[in-house]
């Protein structure tokens, strides 16, 4: 264990720089997912490895920004809204998380660049729907309302 919060400081100032958002800072990102997470080559990477690499680089990207949430509601010690609902139909994520990220343009020039088309990859995810129907559009309504609304909300669910 460190003996003074000094010498965790240079952790600290590490992971206060944000991430690049542009084309060439998402192709080292997704360069460094192939090997690290996907543990997988020029050789062994297939389709999939390289979608799922694009998505940890977006996920990467969002957390910064989740951290920076946590650490402004836990500041401002404010409530927060828990939903929970056995039903879920959100959709697919990743085009929406380039949206709300201000990148689609800089994700789609960096999947080209590496010899990709941005839609068929997208194509290559799977839905997050859980349950049928009604109860699960209408629970994912309400957190995109109270996202919109800037309310400090979170959702969940079981996976089935």
């Amino acid at each position: 264990m460190p003996n003074t919060r000094k010498e965790m400081e240079i952790m600290w100032d590490l992971i206060a720089t944000y991430r690049s958002m542009d084309r060439d800072g998402l192709i080292e990102s997704i360069a460094n997912h192939i090997e690290f997470s996907q543990c997988k080559n020029r050789y062994t990477a297939e389709d999939f490895d390289i979608y799922r690499s694009f998505a940890l680089s977006i996920r990467d990207r969002l957390v910064e920004f989740w951290n920076d949430t946590q650490q402004t509601y836990q500041k401002k010690q404010c409530k927060q809204v828990y939903y929970f609902s056995l039903e879920y139909l959100i959709g697919r994520s990743l085009k929406n998380n380039l949206l709300n990220l201000g990148i689609m343009n800089a994700g789609g020039d960096a999947i080209r660049k590496i010899g990709y088309d941005l839609e068929e990859l997208q194509e290559l995810e799977h839905d997050a729907g859980l349950g049928n129907g009604g109860l699960g559009r209408l629970a994912a309504c309400f957190l995109e309302s109270m996202a919109t609304l800037q309310l400090p909300a979170h959702g969940y669910g079981i996976r089935y």
